[in-house]
């Protein structure tokens, strides 16, 4: 089962409805980390481009506008 869900330049329109422009913004320079999802997140890539691997290994590369989902219970290596 995918823990990473993304969604390739969503609707505006979905983007309106989930009021993705009053979301707080997250900011991260050239790195490698491990982060744990205690509870389901979404995000919205406003610009740059990570590699994303799951707790199984599978590799996701999201991109600015990419719309992306980390399930509840996740464990994930991020490289920005």
């Amino acid at each position: 089962m995918k823990k990473i869900l993304v969604e390739h330049s969503p609707s505006p329109m979905k983007l309106d409805v989930m009021q993705v422009d009053d979301w707080d913004i997250w900011e991260r320079g050239i790195s490698s980390f491990v982060w744990q999802y205690d509870d389901t997140e979404t995000c919205y890539l406003l610009e740059g481009e990570a590699l994303v691997t799951d707790d199984d290994g599978e590799n996701v590369v999201i991109r600015e506008g990419d719309l992306v989902t980390f399930l509840s219970g996740l464990t994930a290596t991020w490289d920005i």
